[in-house]
């Protein structure tokens, strides 16, 4: 997860910029609240996999999923482009669900880690959950 933080403040540092009609934004990775995966998974077949997570203000907007793969372990948060903007409105409770799909090519199980935020100590958390794959 020190890699996502990493890459996060790589985004904000050198992706933050002026388009051409003048609006300024930055990258934020949010946390996920809840996550709905398959229970098992089935080789060569591709699933739905809905993520949701609470969109801080109406200056938010989903832009991509960070992904990262590791062997059989996945770790997913949700990226938004923060609009940098005088109107924004922050929001309360607004739940956001944006899905990928994932394709199985392996066999075993596979462990999902969903950014979850940090603990007061500075440590990464995540939801994690497996899901085998079943012949």
């Amino acid at each position: 997860m020190k890699r996502l933080i990493v890459i996060c403040l790589t985004l904000v540092l050198f992706a933050s910029c002026s388009v051409d009609e003048g609006t300024n934004y930055s990258f934020e990775v949010l946390t996920v609240d809840s996550v709905d995966i398959p229970s098992e998974f089935e080789i060569g077949q591709t699933y739905p996999i809905t993520v949701s997570y609470f969109r801080p203000s109406t200056c938010h907007t989903f832009k991509e999923f960070y992904y990262l793969k590791e062997n059989n372990i996945r770790t997913v948060a949700p990226i938004n482009i923060v609009f940098e903007e005088n109107n924004c409105s922050d929001l309360e409770d607004v739940l956001v669900e944006e899905t990928f799909n994932f394709i199985v090519t392996s066999n075993g199980s596979y462990i999902f880690k969903f950014w979850q935020g940090e603990d007061i100590d500075g440590e990464d958390q995540y939801l994690t959950i497996e899901v085998p794959v079943v012949d």
